[in-house]
């Protein structure tokens, strides 16, 4: 049975927590992996359906919110061993699509300002992440009883941090260089308009001493 990485995602997390509901899934992935990858959530029903008509997760005990029940789902072993083969395989990386190193790869055609203003943009956004890995390592420590999978959680997290954090240092060296560039092309600028006028005054000049040595030999003829 071929699998999507949707698939694995959802088996992970009936390995870590049994009886989820789709809509369970949905928001541990938003407060847990969702911080480094993306999923699409329009995904997980479907994948639910296949991979319990695959056997490799089964209908658990079904869950009531208020009037509505929501069926959970448990993983069976045939599921469990599709995992672990899985996570045996190499990892692939794909190239991301990021918007940032786009826009500042073409960044020269930018106008003033704009780079700076990208990476300041960014350095906020790191900030805000860096403050909320914190703001969670911290909560993890207090008080959780002890869980299994606790170690690998903390250092996926202690990556994200490690990531972040060098990210907000290399965004100070890049507002430091973006400043001194955009500061070399504005004396460049300048440099150019004070000769571009230096060479119309004296091209005026030359103009008018033509004219005028002309009406002296004009005046002489006569």
């Amino acid at each position: 049975m071929e699998l999507n990485q949707t698939a694995y995602v959802i088996l992970g997390l009936l390995s870590i927590e049994p009886n989820h509901s789709g809509y369970d899934m949905r928001k541990a992935i938003q407060s847990t992996v969702g911080y480094f990858w993306g999923e699409s959530y329009g995904q997980i029903y479907p994948t639910l359906k296949r991979l319990a008509a695959g056997g490799l997760i089964a209908p658990g005990k079904s869950a009531s919110i208020g009037r509505k029940r929501r069926q959970t789902y448990v993983l069976t072993e045939p599921g469990r061993a599709q995992l672990r083969q899985w996570l045996a395989l190499p990892f692939r990386n794909d190239p991301p699509r990021n918007e940032f190193l786009l826009k500042l790869f073409f960044g020269r055609e930018a106008a003033p300002g704009v780079s700076i203003a990208h990476v300041q943009d960014l350095q906020e956004r790191n900030q805000r992440m860096l403050a909320t890995l914190l703001e969670i390592e911290a909560s993890a420590h207090a008080g959780n009883p002890p869980n299994p999978h606790f170690p690998y959680w903390m250092l996926t997290l202690s990556m994200g941090k490690a990531m972040t954090q060098a990210a907000l240092e290399w965004g100070e060296t890049a507002l430091t260089e973006l400043a001194a560039l955009e500061g070399a092309a504005a004396t460049t600028a300048q440099a150019g308009g004070k000769r571009s006028k230096k060479k119309g005054a004296e091209t005026t000049k030359h103009l008018h001493e033509k004219h005028g040595s002309a009406r002296t030999k004009a005046r002489g003829t006569k």
